[in-house]
This record gives structure tokens, C-alpha cells and sequence, in this order.
């Protein structure tokens, strides 16, 4: 087999390629002048199993139609089978109409793509479970969560309250809770509008109680850190967060910087920028591992479920 990794995070493949104990497969991805991508694939792959890491975040859809091209390229070069690995799925926020004559953009992104000649796609903790039945090939839907709870764990979380921040989370919550013996809460929100929500209150008690958050996905941090201040003023002992994607766009860092958020602990599905490196509240936890695992054992036909038992 052979790891193949776009631009979008080749820090992530390199320990996957270590993991492996395999080097990482020969491929320049370009840009000609005018923005169009360039793809050359540097080694012989006819019949080979080819993977193909690329996490589909900012810039997005640049990141996307690398995946893409890459992914056309190993066809073309007659690559034995193809597999698409997302630690990160771009556009999986629109996985439904939310309205009148509006997209379902998780939809297009699969067709895409399968047409691009995809053979199986490996994901981690997608933002909405029934994404994988927008695809007609083998889909592999990874957790986060065993990276995490060895976290966790060693930072004595231990019995803490699992927050979810909204109704949707409490299935991830309850599985948390239950793994580190702790109890749940639900935080009930209004979002008034995009990236924007307001806390209203508080399900399970907190008062006096460790507590900690856990979502799939931070972006603007407006949601957790509104979660984060609802907790403490419930009479929270302390507040941290959990998250497998750490998106922190626009005034993530700074929200995070001006809250009671003690911690916030993230994969490294998506590489953080320099100004989330340098923010002491954010401690990152690598996913290369499981996604190492994952890929060996796709190769070898054996289980992947077993990973989460």
C-alpha cells in the first residue's frame, strides 16, 4: 500500500506514515498562476492500495478539488483501489434543507467524490452520522473518542459532568459519561442565526461539579463559550471542553482567550494555525494512531469496528 497526502495537513500523514512504519508516497500537488491545482503522482502505484489523507478544511474548496485531482490522477495511473482519507469532512454542516431552496452540500461533496473514482472513504466523527448513506461505496465512520478519553483519563476527568452543548450532542455525552463514570447535563439553546446561539438554560446538575463539554466541531466558539459561562454561573466548580475538530475560525481565539473555559482539548484532524499554537488554553491530542490502525487493518481485511468496542 502507499500513503499519499495533499497540502491541507502533511504533518498528520507523516506520523500516519510512521505509525505504518511505510514512507510516505511521492506526489506534488502546484498551483499554476491562475489557481488551478496540479497533481503528479512521482512513483509507480499501477495496482497498488493507494490512500490519499486530506483533511477538506480551510481554504476548503481548494482542499476539496486537491482531493479530487489527486484522487483523478491515481485512477488514471491505474492504482489498484482508491481510498479517500477525511479526518476532517468538509461541508458536513449541510447535510439537510434547513430552508427553502438551499443545498445539501454533504451530498454533492460524496457524488463528487465517487465520480472522481473514490473505492471507499475513511472519516472521523462526522458532524451528522447519516452522511455515510449519501455514499454508494464501503464508508468508514471513525471516533475520536478513544484518542480523547486516554486524555481524559490521565487528566483526571474521572467522574466529571459530561456537558452536551446542545440536544443533538447527547448521544456523544452519554457515551463520554458513561466511559469515564461520570454524570450528564444538556445545555437547551436558541441559534437566533448562523454561528451565532443563545444559551437558555441548564438540564442536570452542576453546581459544585468538574465539568466538561464535548462537541464535534469548534468553529466561532460562540456556542461553547456561551455554554462554558452558563455553566459557571449554574455554579460549575470548572469548565473545559472536548472537541475532535477544531475549526476556530474568525474570533475563535480570542473568545476562547477571554472565557472561563479552563481547557480546550482537540484533535489534530485539522491543523491548527499560529494563532491557536500559541493560545495555552488549547491542548491538541493526535489522532494519527487510530487513523494508522484504521488504514492497516482496511488493508488487511480485518475489522475496524473492533477499534471502538
Amino acid at each position: 500500500m502507499s500513503v499519499f497526502s495533499g497540502n491541507a495537513h502533511r504533518a498528520l500523514a507523516d506520523e500516519i506514515c510512521k505509525y505504518l512504519d511505510t514512507p510516505g508516497g511521492r506526489c506534488r500537488v502546484t498551483q499554476f498562476s491562475d489557481g488551478e491545482t496540479f497533481t503528479v503522482i512521482e512513483e509507480n502505484v499501477r495496482g497498488v492500495d493507494t490512500y490519499v489523507l486530506q483533511p477538506t478544511c480551510a481554504p476548503v474548496n481548494d482542499r476539496v478539488m486537491e482531493l479530487l485531482i489527486m484522487v483523478d490522477a491515481l485512477r488514471r495511473a491505474s492504482a489498484g483501489s482508491i481510498t479517500a482519507v477525511m479526518p476532517y469532512y468538509g461541508y458536513a454542516r449541510q447535510d439537510r434543507k434547513v430552508a427553502p431552496r438551499t443545498p445539501i452540500t454533504a451530498k454533492l461533496v460524496a457524488e463528487l467524490l465517487e465520480a472522481a473514482g473514490v473505492d471507499r472513504v475513511v472519516a472521523v466523527d462526522l458532524h451528522a452520522g447519516q452522511i455515510q448513506g449519501f455514499f454508494n461505496i464501503p464508508f468508514d465512520h471513525l471516533f475520536a473518542m478513544p484518542a480523547l478519553l486516554e486524555h481524559h483519563l490521565k487528566a483526571h476527568y474521572s467522574g466529571a459532568v459530561i456537558v452536551s452543548p446542545d440536544a443533538g450532542g447527547v448521544e456523544r455525552a452519554r457515551a463520554y459519561s458513561k466511559r469515564l463514570n461520570g454524570t450528564l447535563a444538556i445545555i437547551d439553546k436558541r441559534r437566533e442565526r448562523a454561528n451565532e446561539s443563545e444559551v437558555m438554560n441548564i438540564i442536570g446538575e452542576v453546581e459544585g461539579k468538574r465539568c466538561l463539554i464535548v462537541d464535534d466541531i469548534l468553529d466561532t466558539a460562540g456556542t461553547m463559550c456561551n455554554a462554558a459561562r452558563a455553566l459557571k454561573d449554574a455554579g460549575a466548580a470548572s469548565v473545559s471542553a472536548s472537541v475532535t475538530h477544531g475549526v476556530l475560525s474568525g474570533p475563535a481565539i480570542g473568545r476562547i482567550n477571554e472565557s472561563c473555559l479552563e481547557e480546550v482539548i482537540v484533535t489534530n484532524s485539522i491543523p491548527l494555525s499560529e494563532a491557536a499554537q500559541a493560545c495555552k488554553n488549547i491542548k491538541v491530542v493526535s489522532i494519527a494512531p487510530l487513523l494508522a490502525e484504521a488504514i492497516r487493518r482496511i488493508h488487511h481485511s480485518d475489522s475496524v469496528s473492533s477499534l471502538f468496542v
